[in-house]
């Protein structure tokens, strides 16, 4: 758990102690118990604002671009990537030795296709 910074802890040491006060002075307790709780409760409220403070450098939402927003330019260009349909096959049999091809098992990768990676 990170450390809380000194916002949150201005934040949390403000809100405990004007909550307390202002729930002391508008309850008007004169019983210890009384005091025990509206302190316990400023201590609550003074936590609940301390953790809920923002923290830099630590984003609370993850904001999304609309969908009708433009896309922001990419710094290379982006390649399509082709579909099953649009890959080139590889050429079997003698034809691929003949160019430096691959000849075997190795000249067939589509046979493997399917198959469990090990």
């Amino acid at each position: 758990m990170p450390r809380p910074t000194a916002a949150q802890l201005v934040y949390g040491s403000a809100t405990v102690f004007l909550s307390t006060l202002a729930m002391l002075l508008l309850s008007q307790t004169q019983t210890g118990v009384g005091v025990a709780v509206i302190a316990i409760a400023g201590l609550g409220l003074g936590l609940l604002v301390a953790m809920t403070a923002p923290m830099p450098g630590v984003p609370r939402v993850v904001r999304r671009r609309p969908a009708h927003a433009e896309a922001p330019a990419a710094a290379t260009p982006l390649r399509a990537v082709p579909t099953p349909a649009e890959r080139v096959r590889p050429v079997a049999g003698p034809a691929r030795a003949r160019w430096g091809g691959l000849t075997g098992p190795a000249a067939a990768p589509d046979a493997r296709i399917g198959e469990h990676s090990r």
